[in-house]
């Protein structure tokens, strides 16, 4: 038994956190990596609280072997801390802070040494991928920990790149004295070439990673401007290689930009209308600009695995997959108009798909996992856009989530009537589309508790409506076990195959149901 050099803290169950906030006393506990025995950490200022108002909400601390002295504060950030990360060389740190009020993420450089001297590099929005600037490169130092690589007064930057035309990952050097940007390398728009690792610290030499719709994924070396193969992998599937896709870009109603994947089965014939599956998962934006991005690329490899959505596809289907599902507005009160956003982003994917003549629009299937499931029976209770859906591993009644759920930040308390409202168990009684749930018996997200998917299918079969329910012994939120990921496929394919693909046509459907909620 060895003896105890320096107490950090002894902390309480984190039971009374706040909505929305931090735990108090010491978080982010970790080893600064470029100085021997120093251990940083960081306290909330603001009693972990989001909603009280501080002049700085957290400070920055640390304590050094041997210990003797008590612990100093190495610096105060004015919003919440979001990061720290460590140059190779002691006189360089990046650190970062989040307004959850903005959204936004500000980003400075500063000596450990000197650290009033913060220099301001990046703010923007969270969620802005077009001018997010990439993350530094990092390298394993002599002691096993890793730090910010380095030349000179040089650093290194890799990014997915998002564009309009979807992502062109980058490799940028950046001066941290002069803050004057070199671009090294970026995909070009024929492939998808991400840097893997560098091979020198001035940026001469670096390893990429290769793929295109036709060739898989291989290994480059760059060096003095050119590239040559360093692994020679072959096509596990050539049989996929028939399947098309390509990013659609298409807007909402009210004129706001979204985006899906589509892709095309391998025996798709130009003018074909077939059946189709929308996969999704939403995400909530303060800003119409960041929220119309696209993401994602279809120069991609196309390589399915595991319980992939993509599997459709070798069964004839088309499917709209990383289909966008934005909520706009406020953060404070953005779920408000959670269904009407939803429905129009559902209404713009399928009306999109249908333009391009690939999409019958009478035999159409919706899914998601985890919020993603809520979308989905979301979407089965307030429209008829869909023939059936799948659900894995969702929530369904928010009031058994009273405390917030994804990004809400109030409680059921405080918003009564929208807990109601977004509860797709609330309106059991209206789902008549045939909806598979399925779940991991051992789901231990606090949102998603197996207990969910059990009341919603006994709401929604005890109101007569069309439903299966699948629970997965000792799975996770996430499915593992080869017998898992078999039975999952197995469930998804037969229910669409018969609720979607060998459906009849429903003449006079509408779009959207009278309870309209």
């Amino acid at each position: 038994m060895g003896t105890v050099a320096y107490k950090v803290a002894s902390l309480p169950l984190a039971e009374n956190t706040p909505l929305g906030g931090v735990p108090t006393g010491a978080r982010n506990i970790h080893w600064r990596p470029n100085e021997p025995a120093t251990i940083v950490w960081v306290e909330a200022l603001d009693e972990g609280n989001p909603r009280k108002k501080a002049p700085q909400r957290d400070k920055v601390m640390w304590a050094k072997d041997p210990f003797k002295d008590a612990a100093s504060e190495l610096l105060r950030t004015e919003q919440r801390f979001a990061g720290i990360t460590w140059g190779e060389r002691t006189d360089f740190a990046i650190i970062r802070d989040f307004d959850r009020n903005t959204q936004k993420n500000r980003t400075w450089f500063f000596d450990p040494a000197k650290p009033s001297d913060l220099k301001l590099v990046w703010e923007l929005n969270a969620r802005d991928g077009y001018k997010n600037p990439g993350n530094p490169v990092s390298h394993e130092l002599p002691n096993g920990k890793n730090a910010v690589l380095m030349h000179g007064d040089e650093i290194f930057l890799t990014g997915v790149g998002a564009s309009p035309d979807g992502d062109r990952p980058f490799l940028d050097k950046l001066n941290i004295k002069t803050l004057q940007t070199e671009r090294i390398f970026r995909c070009d728009d024929k492939t998808y070439e991400a840097v893997s690792g560098m091979l020198s610290n001035d940026g001469f030499s670096f390893m990429t990673r290769r793929e295109s719709p036709n060739d898989p994924p291989n290994y480059f070396v760059h060096k003095d401007g050119k590239s040559v193969a360093f692994t020679k992998f072959t096509d596990p599937a050539p049989q996929l290689r028939n399947i098309k896709k390509q990013i659609v870009k298409y807007k909402r109603a009210d004129g706001l930009e979204l985006s899906f994947t589509l892709y095309l089965p391998p025996d798709y014939k130009e003018g074909e209308r077939r059946p189709g599956v929308v996969w999704a998962y939403p995400l909530e934006f303060t800003d119409n600009s960041v929220a119309g991005q696209v993401s994602g690329s279809s120069n991609r490899f196309t390589n399915i695995t595991g319980y992939s959505e993509l599997f459709f596809l070798l069964e004839g289907y088309v499917v709209l997959d990383n289909t966008t599902m934005p909520i706009v507005g406020d953060p404070e009160i953005v779920n408000d108009t959670y269904i009407e956003q939803l429905t129009a982003d559902a209404k713009a994917a399928i009306n999109k798909a249908v333009e391009m003549g690939v999409l019958d629009p009478k035999r159409v299937g919706v899914g998601g996992h985890s919020y993603g499931a809520f979308m989905t029976a979301n979407l089965l209770a307030h429209t008829d856009l869909f023939r059936a859906g799948i659900a894995r591993s969702g929530a369904y009644n928010r009031t058994l989530t009273p405390f917030g759920f994804q990004s809400e930040r109030r409680s059921l308390w405080q918003a009564p009537e929208m807990y109601l409202k977004v509860s797709p168990f609330m309106y059991a009684d209206k789902i008549k589309s045939p909806i598979l749930l399925i779940h991991g018996e051992a789901d231990s997200n606090s949102g998603t508790f197996p207990i969910q998917s059990d009341r919603f299918y006994r709401a929604i079969k005890g109101n007569g409506g069309p439903v299966r329910y699948v629970t997965l012994p000792s799975e996770a939120h996430g499915y593992s076990a080869r017998e898992s990921t078999e039975h999952v496929l197995w469930e998804m394919i037969n229910w669409f195959d018969k609720w979607v693909k060998k459906a009849e046509p429903v003449p006079g459907a509408s779009a959207v149901k009278s309870s309209g909620q």
